[in-house]
C-alpha cells in the first residue's frame, strides 16, 4: 500500500518554497490559492477539514469538518455548543485542523487558540443555510445518545412542524474560529523528500521557514 509521491498529478505543480509565504500573515495568500486550485481541481468536499480537540481528561479526538471561512484572523467552522467538540473547545480552547487534499500530493495544517465568533456572524452564515440543515440543527442535542433513526425522525418531524417559517438559530450552536499560531504546508516529493514549509507567530509578526521531511 505504498504510493509514490512528487508526481504533480492533475497537473498541480509538486513544488512549494517558504518564500511563497508572503504578506501579513503570510500563510493566507497561499492557502487561498491552493483551496482554490483544490476547487478547480474537482477535490471533493475540498473546504473538509480533520478537527482535532482535546478534553478536559487530556483525550484528543479528531473529525471532519466544514470550513466555513477563512480570513486573516483564522479559519471559520460552526457545530453545536454542548457537541462533544463544543464540550472540549470549552475545556481546552485550543485545536488543531488538517485539509488533507491527497489527491493533489498537499496537506495544510493549522494550529491556534480557538474563539467563538461574533453572533452577528452566526446568524448571517445560519441564514445562508438550507431549511433542511436548519431544522436538523435545532433537533439534535448532537452527541448525546438516542434510541433509534425512528425516533431521531420523528424529533425532526416535531421541530419542522413548530416552525413553519423562519427557522432561528438555537442557542446552543454556533460558530468557532481557530485563530492561528502555526500554519504549515505540506507538498509530497519524491522518496519521501517532501516539501514542507510553516509560518509560525512570534508576538506581532511571524516566523517563516523550512522543515525536514
Amino acid at each position: 500500500m505504498r504510493v509514490g509521491y512528487g508526481t504533480g498529478r492533475d497537473g498541480v505543480s509538486a513544488n512549494l518554497d517558504p518564500s511563497w509565504l508572503v504578506g501579513d500573515p503570510p500563510w493566507r495568500s497561499l492557502f487561498d490559492a491552493w483551496l482554490s486550485e483544490a476547487v478547480d481541481s474537482g477535490v471533493v468536499e475540498p473546504n473538509a477539514m480533520v478537527l482535532g480537540t482535546v478534553d478536559a481528561d487530556g483525550r484528543p479526538a479528531t473529525r471532519t469538518v466544514l470550513c466555513k471561512g477563512v480570513s486573516d484572523a483564522g479559519i471559520t467552522f460552526f457545530t453545536g455548543y454542548d457537541s462533544d467538540k463544543g464540550r472540549a473547545l470549552a475545556a481546552n480552547p485550543y485545536a488543531s485542523a488538517t485539509f488533507p487534499w491527497i489527491s493533489m500530493e498537499r496537506q495544510i495544517h493549522v494550529r491556534g487558540s480557538v474563539v467563538k465568533v461574533d453572533p452577528a456572524e452566526t446568524v448571517a452564515y445560519w441564514n445562508s443555510r438550507p431549511r433542511g440543515s436548519q431544522l436538523s440543527a435545532r433537533t439534535s442535542d448532537q452527541s448525546r445518545p438516542i434510541e433509534s433513526r425512528e425516533a431521531l425522525e420523528a424529533a425532526a418531524a416535531e421541530v419542522a412542524a413548530r416552525f413553519d417559517d423562519a427557522v432561528p438559530v438555537p442557542e446552543h450552536w454556533g460558530g468557532y474560529r481557530i485563530e492561528p499560531d502555526v500554519v504549515e504546508f505540506w507538498q509530497g516529493r519524491a522518496d519521501r523528500l517532501h516539501n514542507r514549509a510553516r509560518a509560525v507567530r512570534e508576538g506581532d509578526g511571524w516566523r517563516v521557514e523550512r522543515l525536514q521531511p
